[in-house]
């Protein structure tokens, strides 16, 4: 192999794998079920059950960065974080809106912004807190 050969290699294996090829997101009636395979990583899978969710979290990032949603339940503390470019990501940011679950019209505007925090229920105001 010459030096191009190498080349290509050394290039394909630092350039990232796009997000939806390692992070999984479905969904069902009862539950949501993540699963991932990050790069360099231990694949792991976490699922909550619809019923938890106390809030969500809309991340609006730049161009170079997938939004992402932040899922509260009453399961733990922590939120769950799942990007919008995962596999099933956009499907499930449309069943967290058909659920009620966010606002339609703050859902709009989020994904319109160039960046920032929605969410929904807002605590005592407009939903929006820039980041």
């Amino acid at each position: 192999m010459g030096l191009r050969g190498w080349i290509r290699r050394l290039v394909a294996r630092s350039r990232p794998r796009p997000v939806g090829e390692w992070f999984h997101v479905a969904f069902d009636d009862e539950r949501v079920s993540i699963r991932a395979e990050p790069p360099g990583r231990d694949p792991w899978a976490q699922e909550f059950s619809w019923s938890t969710v106390e809030r969500i979290c809309f991340k609006a990032e730049d161009f170079f960065v997938s939004d992402g949603i932040y899922v509260f339940t009453s399961q733990r503390p922590e939120s769950y974080v799942i990007p919008t470019e995962a596999e099933g990501g956009a499907e499930l940011w449309v069943e967290i809106i058909r659920r009620g679950l966010f606002d339609p019209q703050l859902a709009i505007e989020a994904m319109r912004s160039p960046g920032g925090l929605f969410v929904w229920p807002p605590d005592g105001g407009a939903g929006r807190a820039n980041v």
